[in-house]
């Protein structure tokens, strides 16, 4: 084990010519990121997950329930055993063929069976209340570690000049307010990590957790070879759109679609400023070009850089999803679904449409779609975070 690590930790891939490990061994003067520390994140992790669900069962939802936000779920099915056994056991999506085939088995119009198959999706998915505590928990947690990193990054000369990144790199000492902006922020991307298969499940979920390990792993070994100061900027600006996002969600959950529509906007322009402009110009022209300049290249520095780039692929992904959204906002007037929806949020149909006693005679015709106004994009998760 010792020699898997030897070799994985190769000095001469991680740092700059000249450069070792023991160079960057704690003193009595100064102290520098170690390695090690990347472990605090496992029980911190833990810890923010623990706190969440404090959070949200006993400040979100008493909020929810204040801003009167509908607790129920879905409206459930009509209990059918032989429907049942088909959604459970073969599919929740029968094609033409199997309506057919349950249309004369069950005397049910094909209508009918549509319609139960809708509903019986619908009601897997969580209550608009459930919704708004994972959105409440997100806004907070946002709120709390952006403000954090613009209030330590304004006494930082490296803010103002992306150049101060490389001034004496990589013998930085580690301030111990930067040390713990970057174990937190690890430890909440952790939490995220497990957490999200135990989320609400939302259409982009490979993409977000694509995001998740790029993330992770720029946050670990930019710590650990002390570019925690680039780090630093990287986080801040990532954490500065999801605040925006976060809060339409909570509007929209609380049917306020004014402040909602305009919340998403406002979110659409910072994501796009900071992801599609400062991102390159700032983060990227300082790695890609700065960091050569000063120190030379080395192998990691093209390891940092592909990461970066794949996030940005990123980005250009989310960025079109939203300005979709927000072309729909303002050519119709207010902001329709799309395509970063939910899974739970996108019902085929109202459910909310009366529903005949007589099923096999039922001729309603299908409603507007469950995601209406706001409710399609602003369940989707950006970067964030999510980044």
């Amino acid at each position: 084990m010792a020699g898997v690590l030897a070799w994985f930790w190769n000095e001469r891939f991680w740092l700059p010519h000249n450069v070792t490990w023991a160079d960057l061994k704690n003193t009595e003067e100064a102290s520098f990121p170690q390695a090690e520390d990347l472990y605090l994140a496992f029980p911190l992790a833990f810890c923010i997950f623990m706190i969440r669900l404090v959070f949200e069962r006993f400040i979100a939802k008493p909020c929810a329930l204040g801003l009167k936000v509908q607790a129920n779920g879905p409206q459930k099915a009509q209990p059918n055993a032989i429907l049942e056994k088909v959604f459970t056991a073969i599919t929740k999506h029968p094609d033409e063929k199997r309506l057919e085939g349950l249309s004369k088995q069950l005397d049910w119009d094909v209508r009918s069976i549509q319609r139960w198959f809708r509903q019986r999706r619908n009601q897997e998915k969580p209550s608009t209340l459930t919704k708004f505590c994972e959105s409440m928990w997100r806004f907070t947690f946002y709120l709390y570690i952006f403000t954090y990193g613009v209030r330590f990054l304004k006494k930082t000369p490296w803010l103002w000049n992306t150049r101060q990144c490389w001034n004496g790199y990589p013998y930085q000492p580690l301030m111990p307010d930067l040390h713990y902006y970057y174990i937190v922020e690890l430890s909440f991307y952790w939490s995220l990590m497990f957490s999200q298969f135990t989320d609400i499940k939302r259409k982009d979920f490979s993409i977000m957790f694509t995001h998740h390990i790029v993330t992770v792993i720029l946050i670990s070994f930019s710590y650990a070879t002390n570019l925690t100061r680039v780090g630093a900027l990287t986080l801040c600006l990532h954490d500065s759109a999801d605040v925006l996002l976060e809060a339409a969600k909570m509007a929209n959950y609380c049917k306020c679609q004014k402040l909602s529509d305009l919340l998403f906007l406002m979110f659409a322009v910072v994501f796009i400023v900071s992801r599609l402009g400062i991102y390159p110009l700032w983060i990227l022209n300082t790695m890609l070009f700065e960091l050569y300049e000063a120190l030379g290249n080395f192998p990691a520095l093209w390891f940092f850089n592909m990461l970066l780039i794949v996030l940005q692929v990123l980005h250009c992904f989310w960025s079109y999803l939203i300005v979709k959204a927000a072309y729909k906002a303002i050519s119709r007037g207010k902001v329709a679904k799309d395509d970063r929806s939910d899974v739970e949020s996108s019902s085929d149909e109202d459910d909310s449409v009366p529903r005949s006693n007589n099923p096999h005679n039922s001729t309603t015709t299908n409603g507007t779609s469950g995601a209406n106004g706001t409710n399609g994009y602003l369940t989707g998760s950006t970067c964030s975070e999510d980044h």
